[in-house]
């Protein structure tokens, strides 16, 4: 697993498991993340942007282990063909093996939210049907998702990552604080999806979130106000989740494991002495 990066926020581990990264246009993630909000931040935002000013945008699943329980977080694009963006049929190998007894060792499976790019590997094929990837796992979904997807579902996940889920009895719909295990609950924060959670890890004294879509780019700590205008589902809702949680993160020492950000990946919210926010990175 030296490939991987991985923490550790007291007794729990985190890993990375990186299906692609990719350099974007900002326009098509977040339009305001403009050059010349990029430039003046450059010092500590670096490894999160190309020299020309495009946004490195990481697909990648955190594997969450809490003593006797493992999580997988986000599955990622998947086997698909008809996504906006490319998945990899070699990521689900590479997560296998970086979980203890492979796909069968996993307990939990959780989404943030309900996107392409986040329960694609939820299921895979076995002939002509899609069945769960992660044969012993439940499978939680925020009950509030489920029922938007239903009206909104332009890219036909409920019929391959959520009913074959139903179909093998492993689904189970919860509220958006529901506590996973001892160390891991899921905290609302809405906007970028009507119910998008986050997951919060408590151990040992020590904390840390990882945070779903309701951030794309650390940059977005430092103005909250830049949304993902393309893809929030409510602007004013998710620049709101956003300020509470500058609010709440900075200067806390709490861990922040930004789902799409690229290498570094975490770090944690901190006010400089100018008093303006900023991501300081971690590497471990």
């Amino acid at each position: 697993m030296d490939e991987h990066l991985s923490w550790t926020i007291g007794d729990v581990t985190v890993v990375r498991v990186e299906e692609r990264v990719m350099a974007i246009e900002p326009r098509f993630i977040v339009p305001g993340l403009t050059p010349a909000v990029i430039d003046p931040l450059r010092a500590w935002a670096a490894p999160f942007v190309t020299d020309d000013g495009r946004m490195l945008l990481s697909v990648h699943a955190f594997v969450v282990t809490d003593g006797d329980t493992t999580v997988v977080v986000d599955t990622c694009v998947g086997p698909h063909r008809d996504r906006p963006l490319p998945g990899d049929d070699s990521f689900v190998d590479r997560l296998a093996a970086a979980i203890d007894g492979g796909l069968g060792g996993v307990d939990v499976v959780l989404c943030t939210h309900l996107h392409f790019d986040h329960v694609g590997w939820h299921t895979r094929r076995d002939g002509d049907r899609w069945v769960p990837t992660f044969p012993n796992a439940r499978y939680l979904f925020a009950r509030e998702e489920v029922a938007h997807l239903r009206g909104e579902d332009a890219h036909g996940l409920h019929a391959v990552a959520i009913a074959p889920i139903v179909e093998a009895g492993q689904a189970e719909l919860v509220e958006p604080d529901h506590r996973v295990s001892r160390s891991l609950e899921l905290t609302p924060t809405p906007g970028h999806t009507p119910a998008h959670v986050s997951v919060r890890i408590e151990s040992g004294g020590a904390a840390a979130l990882i945070t779903g879509d309701c951030v794309h780019h650390p940059v977005q700590f430092h103005h909250p106000d830049l949304a993902a205008d393309p893809f929030d589902w409510d602007t004013a809702r998710s620049t709101a989740t956003r300020r509470a949680l500058v609010e709440r993160l900075a200067d806390s020492g709490a861990l922040v494991l930004g789902t799409h950000f690229a290498p570094p990946t975490a770090g944690r919210i901190e006010t400089g002495a100018d008093g303006a926010v900023r991501f300081t990175t971690v590497l471990h």
